[in-house]
């Protein structure tokens, strides 16, 4: 059986701000119905980062997210600027947002944040830190090195709530970079 994607009839953009879009699409889904309008959210594609440090800490990060109004815990991460390798925008942002340098970058895949409504990727990465040399995370980022098992725990009680970043974190898992154990629920 072969089938036959939905007809674009129309593509309109609006740009609302220099790192983000609206995208409005005309879609016909059968010939000759009526077309019906679908909007998404056009970004820059994005990045999450897995990092371990020597001693097995993972750096997250605490900043100020206007969209849900209150302070949340998150991996590292960031945008891939136009014409940028994600690897390197990876261990760039790595070192902004923590001040800790990115010794060894390992991809763990890119693949649609939302596919209803968003139309960039996220990049994952899992990165083998070294000590910090010096820099300083950005202004207005906290830094924390946590065991994995304090990471549950945030993610448990709700304190480190970023979907994307806990799919991240199975990403490393999947990939033999990070012991997923931490994470399972014991006892019912």
């Amino acid at each position: 059986m072969t089938e036959v994607p939905p007809r674009i009839l129309a593509r309109r953009r609006t740009r609302i701000s220099p790192w983000m879009e609206i995208i409005e699409r005309e879609v016909e889904f059968a010939t000759g119905a009526p077309p019906e309008l679908y909007h998404a959210v056009g970004q820059q594609d994005y990045l999450a980062i897995v990092a371990m440090t020597p001693d097995g800490r993972l750096p997250i990060v605490r900043q100020y997210r206007p969209a849900v109004e209150s302070f949340t815990w998150e991996l590292p991460a960031g945008l891939i600027e136009p014409a940028e390798d994600a690897a390197e925008a990876c261990a760039r942002e790595f070192r902004e947002e923590t001040g800790l340098v990115a010794h060894k970058v390992h991809a763990l895949g890119n693949y649609a944040p939302c596919t209803a409504r968003l139309s960039n990727r996220i990049h994952s990465f899992f990165v083998e830190a070294t000590a910090n040399d010096g820099s300083e995370p950005e202004a207005g980022i906290e830094l924390r090195l946590v065991t994995p098992a304090e990471l549950a725990g945030l993610i448990r009680s709700g304190e480190f709530v970023l979907q994307l970043h806990i799919g991240a974190l199975m990403l490393a898992g999947i990939a033999g970079h990070l012991d997923l154990s931490p994470f399972a629920r014991t006892g019912r």
